[in-house]
């Protein structure tokens, strides 16, 4: 089987009046034959992850658990295992990033996330903290503003369900271009995702991604960029960065990955 398909969403996501996001989340991960397993770690709050397990059954799937993974023991319960292992869909609940990276990470959920969306074609998404922990390498936390710096944010590991990108969320709402443009700075291999609230990135096993919602996508490309001045930028000054590449993606819009190249629905195919 191919990859499954990856989907970060911004957070704040409709939930109520038109949840199209969550809608198509169901639909992906098989509609009524959609089995799915939430995973609310990220949030200090009860009720996260039965509140999406009532919402993804009202949206039809035919099986919603909520998996409390509360500390590093419970990633190895033999029957919430199991759960994962016969999802068709994971949901990954917003809160702190760095609670899913710690809890998680290197334990048994995060090989079988892993190892499913990769071989078995397991749809995996998150909503912000749930973005972020998709990718290989993941903004555990940073500063706001425009402009980059060196030290405005800092890195951690993330689940690498995906190496291609680097993927931020509350984008516009919290001014976080300059701290995913300092990401990029450190490591111009994979393109920046920027999420706004209430909006979804649909990464195909292809790598084509297309925006689903009612904000922006940003993606930030460096495949061309000729200089960044990191290995020389003093602690607090900004950041200069020649050549980066930006678009910005409404819904309907695609980005093909691997050849860096993005359209807009009205324009028609060659």
């Amino acid at each position: 089987m191919s990859r499954g398909y990856i989907i970060p969403i911004g957070g704040a996501e409709e939930k109520d009046l038109d949840p199209s996001i969550l809608r198509r989340f169901v639909q992906t991960c098989g509609g009524e034959s959609a089995r799915l397993a939430v995973i609310p770690t990220a949030s200090q709050l009860a009720t996260t992850g039965p509140r999406y397990v009532e919402l993804f059954q009202e949206l039809g799937a035919a099986h919603a658990i909520s998996l409390p993974f509360e500390d590093r023991a419970d990633c190895e319960k033999e029957e919430w295992l199991e759960e994962l292992r016969t999802a068709t869909g994971v949901f990954i609940t917003g809160g702190n990033q760095l609670r899913l990276s710690t809890t998680i990470g290197g334990t048994s959920v995060s090989e079988i996330l892993r190892v499913r969306n990769e071989e078995e074609g397991l749809t995996v998404g998150g909503t912000s903290a749930g973005a972020s922990i998709l990718s290989e390498h993941m903004i555990g936390y940073g500063d706001e503003g425009t402009t980059p710096r060196c030290d405005m944010l800092a890195l951690a590991p993330g689940f690498g369900l995906t190496h291609a990108a680097i993927i931020d969320q509350h984008f516009q709402q919290r001014n976080r271009l300059g701290r995913l443009l300092t990401a990029l700075a450190f490591n111009p291999r994979p393109i920046g995702i920027g999420l706004d609230e209430d909006t979804a990135a649909f990464i195909d096993p292809e790598d084509n991604l297309e925006v689903v919602g009612s904000g922006a996508l940003t993606i930030l490309d460096p495949s061309e960029m000729e200089f960044s001045s990191m290995d020389s930028a003093r602690r607090h000054e900004p950041l200069a960065i020649l050549g980066m590449k930006l678009h910005i993606l409404t819904e309907g819009c695609t980005f093909d990955i691997p050849s860096r190249t993005a359209k807009h629905p009205s324009i028609a195919n060659p």
